[in-house]
């Protein structure tokens, strides 16, 4: 049975995890609170880019790109994204299973001759994925990219995964994140970045072609300048929202960390009150026993 003295030790170190717990928890909803606010402030941008794909899509001219050039898969590339810190509870691990399920999704899909190409970003999804050991599967990292990545890293990365298409090194290029909805809800989604689809272009076509538009200095020339912008729109959506995500996990993790600190400060305070009420009454008990005889 515990001591006086070993009761209080617990409940300091308790005490103390709970105050940390909230200040991470606080820290972690601010962090989460400003990478939503970065991700409203996407949308303007992403949403004018659409409506000008939107507009040439309606235009009755023809126009073409490499970027939209389905052809067959040979190699795929697969961007992941993940933390590069912990306490996050099961952030990464959800977003590891996803992997997984995509991993087999693909290879059902393209064969077993096809071979897929992993990217990695976030330190703790990187190194699960290093662990990895699948025929065909490999794993590529940058050096310059991280979850925290500024804009300046994203635009390059994005150029590069670009690069890789029109070169001929990649022949699709898919997106795996945690799709940001809430502080308590955040799920997995899978986007072909590269070879871009008009379904993902989108846009009212209807309502872009009730509109006229003279196009200088002609459509196709237009859609090829506007359609890399509208790719690293979706890539910088995607990193704000792994961001929002994962400080939403965090908040839910600490939270949950904070609450099973205060059940067990309670537990604890009972346990000492009640050995504390027994040391007293023992020791009156000791002092009435000494009086009588």
């Amino acid at each position: 049975m515990a001591t006086l003295r070993e009761l209080k030790g617990r409940i300091g170190s308790v005490a103390s995890s709970e105050k940390i717990t909230g200040v991470m928890r606080m820290t972690s909803s601010a962090k989460m609170h400003k990478a939503e606010q970065m991700l409203k402030q996407l949308v303007p941008f992403r949403s004018q880019v659409e409506t000008i794909i939107g507009n040439l899509l309606s235009a009755d001219a023809a126009f073409s790109s490499p970027l939209l050039d389905e052809r067959e898969v040979r190699n795929a590339t697969v961007v992941v994204w993940g933390s590069d810190d912990g306490l996050c509870g099961a952030y990464n691990v959800n977003i590891f299973k996803q992997l997984m399920a995509l991993l087999g999704t693909l290879r059902a899909e393209l064969g077993d001759a096809a071979e897929i190409r992993i990217i990695p970003v976030g330190a703790k999804i990187a190194k699960a994925v290093g662990k990895l050991s699948m025929a065909g599967v490999s794993v590529a990292t940058y050096e310059n990219i991280s979850a925290k990545s500024d804009d300046a890293a994203v635009r390059e990365f994005t150029r590069s995964l670009v690069d890789s298409f029109l070169s001929g090194s990649t022949d699709r290029v898919e997106l795996l994140y945690m799709n940001f909805k809430s502080v308590s809800r955040q799920s997995p989604r899978v986007d072909t970045l590269i070879p871009v689809t008009t379904e993902a272009l989108g846009g009212d076509k209807d309502a872009a072609s009730s509109r006229p538009y003279i196009f200088e200095p002609d459509v196709n020339t237009i859609f090829n300048k506007v359609l890399p912008m509208y790719i690293l729109s979706v890539m910088q959506e995607v990193f704000c929202e792994n961001r929002a995500s994962e400080q939403a996990a965090r908040v839910m993790a600490m939270q949950s960390a904070n609450d099973n600190a205060k059940k067990l400060l309670d537990q604890l305070r009972l346990e000492y009150n009640k050995l504390r009420q027994q040391s007293i009454t023992t020791e009156l008990l000791d002092i009435v026993g000494g009086q009588v005889r």
